[in-house]
Formats: structure tokens, C-alpha cells, sequence
């Protein structure tokens, strides 16, 4: 059975997903300060990690065909179908730029012009961080990876409907992979410094980048391993057997260690060189948010590592998708410590300007500088509701691309090797 279809069932039990997501956003809103703090930055944080996750998947995936991979071809119809998240994604992208225009957050501190006016460091970073490069950045680059993701996707479905003895149209796809890889590289760099590493905006880190895409690409492993499994539950992809989700899981298990070595030598080497402006970034967070930061590591790291360092376990669907849930919380965990603790900062340094400007503006900013403030100091259950919603958009649209073509291809060249890939010694 190789056509998925998405029952109403699955439609009904992801919209009440979304619509518990809706409605974790409509209390956050009113229920937020003034600003609106936390409502645009649970959607800033979302809408970048889901984004990302399509973004990495169309990575790997591009990686593999240059690399003339065989074992993932019974997989790789779940990465196109991720891929292809980045067409909701820019959308919600590009409410935040409307926000931004509009004056309707105040999630990047470089957004404000007289705050500019007054501050060296961000005067110097203006002719990079501001508003126009930011939705330039945006439309531009994730526009691009989107026109790669349709691309690939057209020529995957259209091998599967010609006898082609010379598989040209596979080394089309691969022309077109190796062409996206350096674009992917590069743009994904410079993107995720204004989405990501600008909302604090006095800092700065060269291994930042790196350190963002390996949460993406770990989060898009452990959700692979989650649709794989439930697909596979369901009756679908029969031929995917437990040495594909193997290498899956040692994916998964490999980037959890790149991300922790990224984290240790980001840490390390700011630690060691004790330069003042690049030390702020971690002492906020080990001073202010403790739990946030070693629940970091105990999620991504020391999980993953004991559970996975195991070959068999890689093997055992209930552990392997266990390992997955917490893997995939835990990066989302990880954004929204890389982006809470510089929003709110930032809110709390224009509340306190608008202090003198009203009596609402002041009470506010009192509240908002009391020990532990919900959706920030940690995540509360309305980030949760939140991030359930977006999971349950993620899964309709990757739902209702799977229904659009084979869920096998079996016309890719490489279709023998997957069907009867094994890993050694099982």
C-alpha cells in the first residue's frame, strides 16, 4: 500500500491540534502585556523552527542525491513533503515582517530607530540588521529554497511517469541538488542571523549558524522517525524495515553529538576568551534562566546519548520514538532559550521608556521585571498549546503533499539498493 490517504479522522484530530494552538494564542495575546511579548515571540519561535525543519529536510535531501545515496530512497518522499512546509512557513514569515513594519512587536531591538540613534554597536550593524534586509533576506532566500523544494518534487513525481533507461531526469535532480547545496549553505547563514541570533542584537557568534542548523537537522531526524513509525503503523511503507530507521536513529544520535560539540565550543571559547560582549549572551542565561540552559543539555545531550549509544535500541520503534518525542521537545526547547531570553530584554528596556509616557506602560514594565515571568523564564502551557498547534499545521500540510504522489519511487535507480538495505552485522 503504497497511496496514503488522509482520512477525516487524521484531518479532524490535526485541526483540533490547530485549533488548540489558535486558541493557546488568542489567551497568550490578551492575556500578554502590553507589547504583546510573549504572543509574537511563541509565534517568532514556531514559525523559525518549523521553517527550519522543512528547510533542513530539503537539505539532507538534496545532500543525499549529490552523494548518490541508495539507502534513503524508500524515506525520501517524507523530506519532499517537509520541504514543502516552507511555502506556509513564508507566509508566517511574512506576518512578522507586517509586524515589524507595523510597529506591532517589538521582538528586535534593532527595529527601533531611536534606540539605533543612541547605541554604537547597533549603529554599526545597521547597514545589515534592518528592516529591509530582513524582508529582502526573507522573501528572497527562503523564496529561493522553496523554488529548489518544488523543483525537486516535480522531477521525483515526473521520473515515476517515463521509462527512462538513461535516468536523465535523476541527473537533473542531482544538477539541481548540488546547485542548491552552497545556495542552502550560505543563505541559511545569514538568514538565521537576522531571524535568530539578532534578537540579541549586541551579540554575536560565528558558530551560531551552525549551532541553529543542527538543532533544525536533529529535529527533522526525530521527526522522520515519528511519521516513519506512524506510517508504517498504519500499513504503509512495508518495505521501510528497521535497518532504514537504524540509520535514521543514527542520525539522529550522530547530529545530537555535532550539536553538543557546536554547544561545548561555542561555550568554551567564549568561557576561555572572556570578552565582555560576547560573554553576555551566556551569562544571562546561566544567571537568570539555570533551567532553561542545563535542561538544555540533559534533553539534547545526556538523553539521546545513553539511550541511543545502544545499536539495538536504534532498532526498537516504542524506544526509538520515545527518543524522538524528547529529542524534538527538547530543540524546541532550545530555540525558545535562544530566543526568549534576548525578547525579553528588549521588551523590558522599552517598557521601561515607556514607563514615563503612562500609567499602563508602568505597570507593565513592573510586572514584566518580577523573578519569573510565564512563557519566558520557562516554557508554560500555553508555549505548549502553542507549539502543538504548529506541529499539527506542520503534520496537515505533510499529510496532504504525501497524498499527491507514490509514497515509494519506485522509478529512482537507486529504488534496488533501498528495498534490500541492510546494516551490517544485523
Amino acid at each position: 500500500m503504497n497511496q496514503f490517504t488522509f482520512t477525516a479522522k487524521q484531518k479532524t484530530f490535526l485541526l483540533a491540534m490547530m485549533g488548540l494552538g489558535l486558541l493557546s494564542m488568542v489567551i497568550t495575546f490578551f492575556a500578554d502585556d502590553a507589547l504583546h511579548t510573549r504572543f509574537w515571540s511563541n509565534f517568532l519561535h514556531n514559525s523559525t523552527f518549523f521553517t527550519g525543519i522543512a528547510f533542513t529536510s530539503l537539505f539532507v535531501l538534496t545532500a543525499f542525491i549529490t552523494a548518490w545515496s541508495g539507502w534513503h530512497v524508500l524515506v525520501k518522499r517524507i523530506w519532499e513533503a517537509y520541504s514543502l512546509f516552507m511555502i506556509p512557513g513564508l507566509v508566517l514569515l511574512a506576518i512578522l515582517i507586517i509586524g515589524l513594519y507595523g510597529g506591532f512587536h517589538h521582538l528586535y531591538h534593532w527595529a527601533d530607530a531611536e534606540a539605533v540613534a543612541g547605541d554604537a554597536v547597533l549603529s554599526g550593524k545597521s547597514s545589515f540588521l534592518n528592516k529591509g534586509w530582513y524582508s529582502i533576506g526573507t522573501f528572497v532566500v527562503v523564496g529561493a529554497w522553496i523554488f529548489f523544494a518544488i523543483k525537486l518534487r516535480q522531477l521525483s513525481i515526473a521520473e515515476e511517469k517515463v521509462q527512462d533507461a538513461n535516468f536523465s531526469t535523476h541527473k537533473k535532480m542531482r544538477v539541481w541538488s548540488a546547485a542548491f547545496l552552497p545556495i542552502a549553505g550560505f543563505s541559511s547563514a545569514a538568514i538565521i542571523w537576522q531571524w535568530l541570533m539578532s534578537v540579541d542584537a549586541h551579540w554575536y557568534s560565528t558558530m551560531y549558524a551552525w549551532y541553529a542548523t543542527a538543532s533544525w537537522f536533529v529535529s527533522a531526524m526525530a521527526l522522520t522517525i515519528i511519521t516513519l513509525v506512524y506510517l508504517k503503523s498504519l500499513g504503509y511503507l512495508s518495505q521501510v524495515n528497521d535497518n532504514h530507521l537504524h540509520d535514521v536513529g543514527k542520525f539522529m544520535f550522530a547530529f545530537s553529538i555535532f550539536w553538543t560539540y557546536l554547544w561545548f565550543s561555542q561555550y568554551m571559547l567564549i568561557w576561555y576568551a572572556n570578552v565582555g560582549e560576547e560573554t553576555v549572551y551566556f551569562q544571562e542565561r546561566l544567571d537568570n534562566y539555570p533551567v532553561l540552559f542545563f535542561g538544555n543539555l540533559l534533553l539534547n545531550f545526556v538523553a539521546p546519548f545513553f539511550i541511543l549509544m545502544r545499536n539495538d535500541n536504534k532498532r526498537k520503534y516504542g524506544t526509538l520514538v520515545l527518543t524522538a518525542i524528547v529529542v524534538l521537545f527538547g530543540h524546541w526547547w532550545d530555540f525558545f532559550m535562544m530566543i526568549k531570553p534576548g525578547v525579553y530584554h528588549t521588551a523590558q528596556e522599552v517598557l521601561a521608556h515607556a514607563a514615563s509616557h503612562g500609567e499602563e506602560a508602568a505597570h507593565a514594565a513592573g510586572h514584566h521585571a518580577s523573578s519569573f515571568v510565564a512563557g519566558f523564564t520557562l516554557p508554560g502551557l500555553l508555549e505548549i498549546g502553542t507549539f502543538i498547534g504548529f506541529l499539527g499545521l506542520f503534520f496537515y500540510v505533510v499529510f496532504n503533499n504525501l497524498t499527491k504522489a507514490s509514497l515509494i519511487s519506485e522509478k529512482d535507480p537507486y529504488y534496488g539498493e533501498s528495498a534490500h538495505h541492510r546494516v551490517w552485522p544485523f
